[in-house]
């Protein structure tokens, strides 16, 4: 069984930043990708970033490509989303998510653990 829990979310201004964190436990963290969803209020679950297991491969959502930086610390167990120049159409429940497949991956079916998400609120 593997436990991902995410922090870091919060209130912020429009152009703000914040950094999101991911701490996976349970099992051994480098034997999965991991990647960032949102769900805003009243729309469906958007894939955001996914770094694979060592890290070499990285993709991102349209919507945050250019803003959004992902990132892994295989010695804290721990993946990051930063995100610069927030807007408040950013404004969602971010939940991270492993899957032990290869490779890196866009759709939620492929992720087989989920954390419980954190809310970002961009206020313009």
């Amino acid at each position: 069984q593997v436990q991902l829990v995410e922090s870091g979310g919060g209130l912020v201004q429009t152009g703000d930043s914040l950094r999101l964190s991911c701490a996976v436990s349970g099992r051994t963290f480098s034997e999965y990708a991991v990647g960032w969803f949102r769900q805003a209020p009243g729309k469906e679950r958007e894939f955001a970033a996914v770094i694979s297991r060592g890290g070499s491969i990285i993709d991102y959502g349209d919507g945050v490509k250019g803003r959004f930086t992902i990132s892994r610390d295989n010695t804290k167990n721990t993946v990051y989303l930063q995100m610069n120049n927030l807007k408040p159409d950013d404004t969602a429940v971010y939940s991270c998510g492993a899957s032990a497949l290869s490779g890196v991956f866009r759709s939620a079916g492929r992720v087989d653990y989920w954390g419980k998400g954190t809310l970002v609120t961009v206020s313009s």
